[in-house]
C-alpha cells in the first residue's frame, strides 16, 4: 500500500480560533450541533478532510477547548499524528493552552506546528510578545523546536502557507502501522435512518474492510462492518491513520458507547489492572496520595480507578518518571506502549500521563523489589521486545523488527536465534507458538471441510488463505501451509489442500447405490443412456449428484463426455486405445466411427472430450494425435 493516511489535531484554549482555522483550511464547519452554534463553542469532536493526492490523505480533528470538555479533547488527540497548537494573538498562552500542551506531551505526540491566530486584531509588536510567551511555555517540551505560523482565518492570511507546511511535514513522517490487527477506539455512536448503528473513530492500527467480521471490546459483541465511509464518502477499506465511520450490523446503538474498541482479532488484552510509567505535571496543585481516586483516559475510554504506588505514599510535584499501577473499576482494551492521561475527578485537574508497561498487571508488595521488577519490565529484554513485536504484528521483516524493538541489527540477529522464533523467509520471522496455533487452526478448518465435503480432494488453497488473511499476513500463512506439507501434516494436489490422513470417499450411506449405478453404466458399454438417468435409477438424490459426478471423474471411475453422457472409465480408456491403434497420426470423424463402431450421437462428444483432455488437437476437419 503506497498511499499514507494521517490525522492531525487542532488543540488550544477555548475561543482561540481552532474551529475557524479548521474551516479556513478545509472549508468545513466542524461545529455541527445546535448547542455549539448557539454558544459558539465546540462541545463534541469535529472532523474534516484537509488534503488528498495519490500519496497522501490528511484529516483534521478539531477538539473542544473548554475545560469542561477535556474528555472529548483527550479522545480526539489520542489518535493524531501531528498537532497544530492554536494560540490567539490577542490573548496569548492561557490555562487550557498549558493543559493541552501537557496532555499532548503525555500522549507521546511530538510532531507539532504552532499557529498564532487572529493576527489582524493586534499590532505586529504584540505578536512578537505572544511568540516569546509561547516559546517560554514550550521550553523543555517536545514542541520547543516546532515551527511558528502566523495566520488569520477571516482574511486567510497565512492559511495557504500553513496548509503547505502541514503537508510537507507529514510527507516526511511515517504513518501508523497498517499491517497489524485492526483497532479503532470508538469516539462517537449514532444511528442513520435506514442504515442502523454507526460508529466513528480514528483507525489506530491495521486495516478494516467492508463486510469484515469484527468484535466490540471489552463486551465481546460480534458485529459486521456492513458499510464504510471516510469523510462521508463510501470506501471498501479504511487504513491506520484515517477517520472512519463504520455501519455495523448485529448491534444496536444502545449496546455501544464511546470508549469501547472495535477490533479484528482476539489478541488484544482486556484488563483492569495495568503496570505503568507515569510523569506528573509540573504545577500540580493538590497532593496525590496512595490509592487516590483517578480518571484514566486511554484511547477514547474514560474509566474511574485508583493509583497505586510501590515506592512512596504520596506525590505533589514533578518527581520524574514513576513506576506504579492503575487499578481500574472497568475493563479496558490496551497493550504495551499505549499512552494514557490520569486526571483527578474532584477537584478536576490533570495529574499526569504516561505509557503502559504491562497490561496484565498483578498485585505486588510495596517496596524496592517490586520497583526493580517493574524496571525490568519497562526495559524489557531483547527477547521480550522481539516477542511483543511479533505477537502484535504476527510476522515481521528484520527492518520492521529494528523499528519496533529499537534494537541494533547485531543484537536483533543474535536474539532471533532463540528457539521461540522461527524464520519464515529470507528476512521474515514469526513466533513458534503462533505458528503452532495457526497450523492447528488450519487443521481444524480442513477437518471441518472434509466432514462437510468428503468427496472433494481438499479445500481450494485460495479459499483457505482468504478465510485466514484478515487475521494473519499471507506470507506467514503460505509458510505454515508449505511447512505443514513438508512435515506430512497436509498434502497438496494441484490447487487443493487436505489433511495428510484424509482420502476422498463416498459417504457410507451412498456406497452401495453408487456401486449399483457404476455396474449399470459398465454393462451399458459405449451406447449409454443419459447419465442422470443412471443417477436417478440408483436412488441417488440431486443434493449429492453433482459432488458424486465430480468425485467419480476425479477417481477415474467415469469420464463425462458432455453434459448428457458419461462412460465407465475403463470403457473410455479402452476406446481411446482402440482409436489410437486403428488410425494414423491424423484422422477424420468417418475413420473414427469405423474404428470404434459408434454413431455420430456418441462419436462427436467423445472426440471433443479427447480434445479437451489433450489427447488430440482439431485442425479443420481432421484431428491430430498429440505426442
Amino acid at each position: 500500500m503506497s498511499k499514507r493516511y494521517f490525522t492531525i489535531g487542532m488543540a488550544g484554549h477555548i475561543d482561540h480560533g481552532k474551529t475557524s482555522l479548521t474551516k479556513a483550511l478545509t472549508n468545513v464547519d466542524t461545529d455541527r450541533l445546535k448547542e455549539e452554534k448557539e454558544r459558539q463553542i465546540s462541545i463534541e469532536l469535529g472532523f474534516a478532510p484537509l488534503y488528498e493526492d495519490d500519496e497522501l490523505q490528511i484529516s483534521v480533528v478539531d477538539v473542544p477547548g473548554h475545560e469542561r470538555f477535556i474528555r472529548q479533547m483527550i479522545a480526539g488527540v489520542a489518535g493524531i499524528d501531528l498537532v497544530v497548537l492554536v494560540v490567539a494573538a490577542d490573548e496569548g498562552v492561557m490555562p487550557q493552552t498549558r493543559e493541552h500542551l501537557d496532555i499532548l506531551g503525555f500522549l507521546g505526540i511530538c510532531s507539532g506546528i504552532i499557529a498564532i491566530t487572529k493576527i489582524d486584531r493586534v499590532e505586529e509588536e504584540f505578536i512578537e510578545l505572544v511568540k516569546d510567551d509561547i516559546l517560554g511555555e514550550l521550553q523543555g517540551t517536545v514542541f520547543e523546536n516546532s515551527p511558528f505560523m502566523m495566520v488569520d482565518s477571516l482574511s486567510k492570511k497565512g492559511i495557504h502557507e500553513l496548509k503547505d507546511l502541514i503537508i510537507q511535514t507529514l510527507k516526511e513522517q511515517e504513518m501508523r502501522d497498517a499491517k497489524g490487527a485492526f483497532r479503532l477506539p470508538i469516539d462517537q455512536v449514532f444511528t442513520v435512518k435506514g442504515q442502523g448503528t454507526v460508529v466513528r473513530g480514528t483507525v489506530y492500527e491495521g486495516t478494516v474492510e467492508e463486510g469484515q467480521q469484527l468484535k466490540v471490546m471489552p463486551s465481546g459483541l460480534e458485529v459486521r462492518a456492513r458499510q464504510l465511509q471516510v469523510h462521508h464518502q463510501p470506501a471498501k477499506q479504511a487504513f491506520a491513520g484515517q477517520r472512519a465511520a463504520i455501519n455495523l450490523s448485529g448491534v444496536s446503538k444502545d449496546d455501544l458507547e464511546r470508549g469501547e474498541v472495535l477490533v479484528s482479532s482476539d489478541h488484544f488484552i482486556i484488563t483492569n489492572t495495568i503496570d505503568v510509567a507515569i510523569r506528573v505535571v509540573e504545577d500540580l496543585e493538590h497532593l496525590v496520595k496512595q490509592r487516590t481516586p483517578i480518571k484514566c483516559h486511554i484511547g477514547t475510554a474514560e474509566v474511574m480507578g485508583r493509583i497505586v504506588f510501590f515506592d512512596r505514599n504520596e506525590l505533589k510535584e514533578d518527581n520524574g518518571e514513576i513506576l506504579c499501577q492503575l487499578r481500574l473499576e472497568e475493563k479496558i482494551v490496551t497493550k504495551r506502549g499505549d499512552r494514557f492521561i490520569v486526571r483527578r475527578p474532584s477537584p478536576q485537574e490533570t495529574i499526569g500521563g504516561g505509557w503502559v508497561i504491562d497490561p496484565r498487571g498483578n498485585k505486588y508488595r510495596f517496596g524496592q523489589q517490586t520497583i526493580e521488577e517493574l524496571e525490568k519490565k519497562k526495559a524489557g529484554t531483547p527477547v521480550e521486545r522481539i516477542n511483543a513485536a511479533l505477537y502484535e504484528a504476527k510476522s515481521l521483516s528484520i527492518e520492521d523488527l529494528i523499528k519496533r524493538t529499537a534494537l541494533d541489527l547485531d543484537t536483533l540477529q543474535t536474539n532471533l536465534e532463540d528457539e521461540q522464533f522461527i524464520k519464515i523467509s529470507s528476512k521474515e520471522y514469526t513466533l513458534l507458538s503462533l505458528a503452532e496455533v495457526i497450523e492447528e487452526d488450519i487443521r481444524d478448518r480442513l477437518y471441518d471441510y472434509h466432514q462437510d465435503n468428503p468427496m472433494r480432494t481438499g479445500m481450494n488453497k485460495a479459499e483457505l488463505l482468504q478465510s485466514l488473511q484478515k487475521s494473519f499476513p499471507r506470507s506467514l500463512l503460505e509458510f505454515i501451509i508449505e511447512n505443514g506439507i513438508t512435515k506430512g501434516v497436509f498434502t497438496r494436489k494441484e490447487q487443493f489442500i487436505s489433511l495428510a490422513a484424509f482420502a476422498p470417499h463416498i459417504p457410507k450411506n451412498w456406497e452401495k447405490r453408487t456401486e449399483n449405478m457404476l455396474n449399470e453404466l459398465k454393462n451399458a458399454g459405449l451406447k449409454v443412456d443419459y447419465f442422470n438417468d443412471y443417477i436417478k435409477n440408483a436412488g441417488i438424490p440431486d443434493s449429492i449428484a453433482y459432488e458424486l459426478k465430480r468425485f467419480l471423474e476425479d477417481q477415474g471411475e467415469i469420464v463425462l463426455l458432455d453434459d448428457q453422457y458419461a462412460w465407465y472409465g475403463e470403457h473410455f480408456r479402452e476406446a481411446v486405445q482402440k482409436l489410437r491403434d486403428q488410425t494414423g497420426e491424423e484422422f477424420e470423424v468417418s475413420e473414427a466411427k469405423e474404428a470404434v463402431e459408434l454413431s455420430r450421437k456418441y462419436m462427436i462428444p467423445f472426440l471433443e472430450r479427447l480434445d479437451a483432455l489433450g489427447y488430440t488437437r482439431r485442425i479443420e476437419n481432421k484431428r491430430v494425435w498429440r505426442k
